[in-house]
């Protein structure tokens, strides 16, 4: 599913990610950053790994920045079309957890909790349920992650994350087409959380 499409459908579900629209030129990319700092992506089919070829812009500010990475990611969709330049607002620091969601031919649509980098890839600390959950699975998912004392460094976001694994939960229940989601990363931070990238793969 198209990014924005996905990003306009799980906001009907209270499942809020950053800011962002695609851009036809440097001026509405300057426009859409406002003096804000904003990351900048190339949206293609034919790239897997963006971030591995040059495809993610970070931490651009001023125009003239903006417009210089907007100019090499031209540069860069002329092997990759058809392509579109995605902008984001650049979220602040913070910790990093996954939500995913896929389904089952046998029991259907699962919930993943994780968290984020090399605890998801290297050692493989998630918590999967079946959906829907209830408060209280949403609750042991959590305390059942090795990395939970991370995770929970804050005490705020066991509350954010209980109630996103929630509304996933009934996102994927009520969208029996989707088949698959990906919230990777979801930053964690002042007591608040942004979704940083998302996918979602319907039949």
């Amino acid at each position: 599913m198209d990014y924005m499409d996905a990003h306009a459908l799980l906001g009907k579900y209270g499942i809020k990610a950053l800011d962002a629209a695609y851009v036809g030129s440097a001026k509405e990319a300057v426009g859409f950053a406002k003096g804000r700092t904003i990351v900048m992506k190339l949206i293609s089919d034919k790239a897997l790994h963006k971030s591995k070829s040059g495809l993610v812009k970070l931490s651009l500010s001023g125009d003239a920045k903006i417009e210089g990475a907007y100019s090499e990611l031209v540069k860069l969709g002329e092997k990759l079309k058809p392509y579109k330049i995605l902008v984001q607002e650049q979220v602040s620091n913070g910790t990093e957890i996954i939500i995913g969601g896929n389904t089952d031919p046998q029991f259907g649509k699962l919930i993943l909790l994780g968290l984020g980098g090399i605890y998801v890839e290297v050692f493989k600390d998630v918590s999967v349920r079946l959906c829907p959950i209830t408060e209280y699975d949403a609750n042991a998912m959590i305390e059942s992650l090795k990395s939970k004392q991370i995770m929970l460094a804050d005490e705020r976001n066991g509350k954010i994350v209980k109630n996103l694994l929630l509304k996933v939960s009934e996102f994927l229940v009520k969208n029996q087409k989707i088949t698959e989601l990906d919230l990777n990363p979801i930053i964690l931070h002042d007591g608040t959380y942004d979704a940083v990238d998302l996918r979602l793969i319907g039949e």
